[in-house]
């Protein structure tokens, strides 16, 4: 006799799993507002000379915290999730990222971490923001499928 293959059950929430590929593209627009917020941030005070070394030391910190972020918050169960994800992610990263950037001797003015908070918030949390809006656009609505 052969066996036929299982399905896994559905989670409890009844949500879908998060796909790898979601996975995978959240962690990686996650770097890159990071890296984004460390290059406008560069550009910006550094008459537009950017290098990839200086956007390397002001990210450093943050990257490291967007890592523990992400761990902290199990964000690959649901990684484009705004609030369930998004926020505590952008949280870790900003108070993780000042963290490192006193430890490792940078500045942590107070005008900085309030930029610093605020564009993080629109980068780690608004791309979330817009993918959730963009998927629900392309899901058909129970109207047109009746």
């Amino acid at each position: 006799m052969t066996e036929t293959p299982r399905t896994p059950p559905a989670p409890a929430s009844g949500r879908t799993p998060a796909s790898g590929r979601d996975v995978v593209l959240a962690l990686v627009a996650d770097v890159a507002s990071v890296l984004l917020f460390a290059a406008v941030g560069l550009a910006s005070h550094n008459e537009g000379e950017v290098t990839p070394w200086g956007v390397g030391q002001v990210a450093l910190p943050f990257l490291v915290a967007l890592a523990l972020g992400w761990a902290f918050t199990l964000a690959w169960r649901a990684p484009l999730a705004p609030l369930r994800t998004g926020v505590p992610v952008w949280l870790v990263t900003v108070l993780g990222g000042m963290l490192g950037r006193f430890l490792l001797g940078q500045g942590t003015a107070v005008p900085f971490i309030v930029v610093a908070t605020i564009t993080l918030l629109v980068l780690l949390v608004g791309w979330r923001l817009i993918s959730g809006f963009v998927r629900g656009r392309r899901r058909p609505s129970a109207s047109a499928t009746a």
